[in-house]
């Protein structure tokens, strides 16, 4: 094969792009996601005191996904990073009983922004190896997940340290991405 239809091959068949957000709050997880899917260490993860950006190639779709830090004081800032978000992710630490109603508070914030209308929501119920975690449906329950209808959203149980549930739910991302 030349140079010329190996060319034409990839301009045939270009990768997607997707801008990814990863959210919520701190200590959920998400840049230990991160770095499961970018095939990094994941025996060091510090907490996220900015943000994270990597892009990650998978099943035809190149991902830049942006992970932010979810320290009360940083999720003011999210929403500057709202612009173009294709899917947004978020992440639960379903062992932390304590801040299950606060994690609601902030998804249900983000859900009413505007500049994340009709954005498709994959939520990862994280930690599910953990003893007193609440399983991915209690979490889709308390959270209101059933009643929303203006976006495509999925639950996946996962546990972002074997990286058990990551890559079904984004393949469910990758799926069901809308562009505006």
């Amino acid at each position: 094969m030349g140079l010329l239809s190996i060319l034409k091959k990839l301009r045939a068949n270009p990768e997607k792009e997707l801008r990814i957000l990863l959210l919520g709050l701190d200590n959920a997880g998400k840049t230990t996601i991160l770095r499961f899917l970018a095939n990094e260490d994941i025996t060091q993860v510090t907490p996220t005191q900015g943000f994270n950006i990597k892009s990650i190639h998978t099943d035809g779709f190149k991902l830049n996904v942006w992970d932010i830090g979810g320290a009360r004081k940083i999720r003011p800032y999210w929403r500057n990073y709202f612009e173009n978000t294709d899917v947004l992710i978020y992440v639960i630490d379903s062992a932390d009983l304590n801040r299950l109603e606060e994690t609601g508070e902030e998804l249900s914030e983000l859900l009413t922004e505007d500049k994340l209308r009709g954005v498709p929501v994959l939520v990862y119920a994280n930690k599910q190896d953990v003893a007193q975690s609440v399983t991915a449906a209690q979490i889709a329950e308390s959270l209101g997940l059933p009643h929303i209808k203006d976006r495509d959203w999925q639950i996946q149980s996962c546990v972002a340290t074997d990286g058990k549930g990551i890559k079904e739910g984004l393949e469910w991302a990758c799926k069901n991405v809308k562009k505006k």
